[in-house]
């Protein structure tokens, strides 16, 4: 085996093609084009094999929002290797990293939560929401209570439990999901409805999305409804900020029932909305959160299920075992990452300063982009956004086929050294909270750039 440095970008994407599947890949095409091989990283940049360098507008997925190159968090991954690189949390065992990551959890997370389940990834920390709310029921007598309630375009990961709580029917269309017991309703998406909402004001339409919760609830009978799971802000589903009115009234309605409120603050976690959590952003109180890639800025993969003190007394007062965990829960070097990278966003003041800084000349960047001829719509809340592309300004019309100019501005983007991701039609934003204003300079000016591209490749 030699080093990638000793081998050039051709070898590596040879080796890719025959040795290596990637995540959410047409490979068709990519055996044809190639990968772009990613070697190095600083600060909000990332740079290829090739030299090339690039300001990296989704924090990789949404997760390095300490920036690239934090030697801290190598040297406590090391220090935690030299001392202690595995033992697993079974059979009453426990690391001190977990330990201490589970207290500076409860202290940063908001005051129902002081308890945490680690696991690797969004998509195990969503296994173990589905496990834990049905026990949850289980253990109070109420073994009915299975369903839970997700969104239409929600993504809550890729595994078959996380898959089918997402909303994605193209995840749905592969592998039999989604599993028993899931649902769905109407996702609170405003812009550009041509349905029985399109007449709404903003306001009532959040609350009518909101009354398809209550109105599924009774359509299945709250008896056997355990929880509602939604994203404060839905990411991967094209940053969809929900009106005002929303998540209130969300509230309102799992209280009148008695289901348990999942906050999956996967994405929105950690600082991406201007707060801590996006359940302080809009005041939600739940009874489950997820977590994971901010929680160690992606420097180790590491998730946590944060449990409120409801569910949390209700199982240690039950003589039982939670059957339930994987291998590497509470790996101790994941821990160690995850909690210095906690530190640095306390003693920093992280979240503080980004918005002070930056956020509102974040926002007044995307806006400067909303004169664009391609441009239908821009939102922001702190630091994650959305550019709607659409083929009629006026109109508001989508493109057809949709996906097209989506993909077009995203390559455009990337060949001029700005990384968006393209969800649809929809270009999607969630830069490092370190970015300074020289970088959102550079990302307005290459984003304009890129729709500028798309409309010309679009045009001819």
């Amino acid at each position: 085996m030699s080093t990638a440095a000793a081998r050039t970008t051709a070898a590596l994407r040879d080796l890719d093609r025959r040795h290596h599947l990637h995540p959410f890949t047409n490979h068709l095409r990519l055996a044809a084009r190639g990968a772009r091989i990613i070697s190095g990283a600083d600060g909000a940049h990332i740079r290829d094999s090739d030299g090339n360098r690039y300001l990296d507008f989704m924090a990789g997925l949404w997760c390095v929002n300490i920036g690239y190159g934090r030697t801290e968090l190598a040297e406590a991954a090391h220090q935690q290797m030299l001392q202690l690189p595995y033992y697993n949390s079974f059979f009453q065992t426990a690391q001190v990293p977990a330990v201490e990551l589970a207290e500076a959890l409860a202290e940063v997370t908001p005051a129902q939560y002081k308890r945490a389940f680690f696991g690797c990834t969004g998509s195990d920390a969503n296994d173990t929401i589905v496990r834990l709310a049905r026990y949850y029921w289980q253990v109070r007598g109420q073994a009915q209570r299975r369903i839970i309630i997700s969104r239409r375009n929600a993504y809550h990961g890729s595994t078959m439990a996380g898959a089918s709580l997402g909303g994605m029917q193209t995840m749905h269309a592969q592998g039999g999901l989604p599993i028993p017991g899931i649902e769905h309703i109407e996702q609170p998406y405003y812009f550009g409805r041509d349905d029985q909402y399109a007449d709404l004001s903003e306001d009532d339409f959040g609350r009518a999305a909101a009354q398809a919760l209550q109105d599924k609830i009774e359509e299945l009978g709250a008896e056997r409804v355990a929880a509602f799971i939604g994203e404060p802000i839905q990411g991967a589903g094209g940053v969809i900020i929900p009106p005002s009115t929303y998540w209130p009234a969300i509230q309102r309605i799992c209280k009148k029932y008695d289901i348990l409120l999942i906050v999956d603050e996967v994405i929105c976690g950690f600082g991406r909305t201007g707060r801590w959590f996006g359940s302080d952003t809009f005041a939600i109180e739940g009874d489950l959160m997820t977590l994971a890639k901010g929680l160690s800025s992606g420097y180790q993969p590491v998730s946590a299920v944060m449990v409120s003190d409801r569910v949390a007394e209700a199982l240690d007062a039950h003589d039982g075992e939670f059957s339930h965990g994987y291998t590497y829960s509470g790996h101790p070097v994941a821990c160690a990452v995850a909690l210095k990278n906690i530190q640095i966003l306390r003693d920093e003041r992280i979240i503080d300063n980004a918005c002070e800084r930056a956020m509102d000349y974040l926002r007044d960047a995307l806006q400067s982009l909303a004169d664009h001829p391609l441009v239908g719509e821009v939102r922001c809340r702190g630091f994650i956004g959305a550019i709607e592309l659409v083929a009629d300004k006026a109109g508001g019309r989508r493109f057809d086929p949709p996906g097209k100019a989506g993909t077009l501005c995203r390559d455009a983007c990337f060949d001029n050294g700005l990384v968006m991701r393209a969800v649809g039609d929809t270009m999607v934003l969630s830069p490092p909270l370190i970015i300074s204003r020289a970088d959102i300079d550079e990302f307005a000016d290459k984003a304009r750039a890129g729709l500028d591209h798309t409309r010309r490749q679009l045009a001819g």
